[in-house]
């Protein structure tokens, strides 16, 4: 009779002491891991994104806001200085350099769609569901200064950056005066609602709009009649214009892209940017005009150098 037993070290599966970690035996042949190399990978491809995940360049966050952030801005003269409005009708003054809330007031009704300040830094004006338009003013930051209640839902609010004008984007582009209650004029080329408005930083006069009809319309404020006009191929969710070349406007665009026009030449774009993979939703450039900041529903947040279309 013949008998096979099976036998093993015990040095190769038990414990010195409690404290060690227990040993696992493996067998390293490649014959029975086909999938190893494909786990490797996957393992590293982590690895490098988590690495560049915790090197982003992540100073603090400002917390306060009871619900999502719908608009976010800038001070047209203070570095430190930004607002913001949510989705429950609240605006909040930020100073940046001590990271924390200055001011705050529930502004309107519903959401905040939209926020800006006015020529002089010393005044926000908003926007909100409750179809109202309200100035505030820094100082006295309790009770508006002035309210206007518009006839159509306003998405969008863009003031003038020397006179006391301001645009709203609704069911069509209204040109408005500080002093009075009525538009004074208004612009309309499409029948679908106005998703932003942007006066141009240097030609004062000239404003861009996106609609959701996927055109992009460029306005004269001294003039009845619209400018230009081009269609995209899927709608534009913001645009902004450079701040050092007057005729360079870039909009963000739900094909995953950002796209910059000259306003001379409408046909094709200048150059187009892409990385996000998922529809952009804001952007905005810098003061030196070299790059932009892009802002997308894929939860990232890319730079783009104007003379390149790539992130870096």
């Amino acid at each position: 009779m013949k008998v096979k037993v099976l036998s093993r070290n015990p040095d190769d599966y038990l414990r010195e002491t409690k404290r060690d970690i227990p040993k696992i035996p493996r067998n390293y042949d490649p014959v029975q891991h086909p999938f190893e190399a494909a786990r490797e990978y996957v393992r590293a491809m982590n690895s490098a994104k988590l690495d560049r995940l915790f090197a982003k360049p992540f100073i603090g966050s400002l917390g306060g806001h009871r619900d999502g952030v719908q608009s976010l801005l800038c001070h047209p003269r203070s570095l430190s200085t930004v607002a913001s409005g949510s989705y429950d009708g609240e605006i909040r003054i930020w100073n940046l350099a001590e990271q924390k809330c200055i001011r705050t007031v529930q502004a309107h009704r519903g959401m905040v769609r939209s926020m800006c300040f006015g020529s002089s830094g010393s005044h926000v004006f908003s926007v909100g569901d409750d179809q109202n338009i309200k100035q505030w003013n820094l100082d006295d930051f309790h009770e508006p200064v002035n309210t206007i209640l518009s006839k159509s839902s306003l998405l969008s609010i863009d003031h003038h950056f020397d006179e006391a004008k301001f645009a709203t984007g609704g069911d069509a582009v209204e040109i408005w005066d500080e002093a009075r209650s009525h538009p004074i004029r208004s612009f309309s080329w499409g029948a679908d609602s106005i998703q932003a408005v942007r006066f141009n930083r240097v030609e004062t006069n000239v404003l861009a709009s996106c609609a959701a009809d996927r055109s992009i319309v460029l306005h004269d404020i001294r003039l009845a009649d619209s400018l230009r006009k081009v269609v995209l191929t899927m709608k534009s969710n913001s645009l902004c214009w450079n701040p050092m070349e007057a005729f360079i406007f870039t909009v963000a665009n739900e094909d995953y892209k950002c796209y910059s026009f000259d306003m001379r030449n409408l046909s094709s774009p200048v150059m187009v940017y892409m990385d996000h993979v998922s529809a952009v939703l804001d952007l905005d450039y810098s003061p030196t005009g070299k790059e932009f900041v892009t802002a997308s529903y894929d939860k990232t947040i890319r730079i783009f150098p104007v003379d390149k279309g790539r992130s870096r």
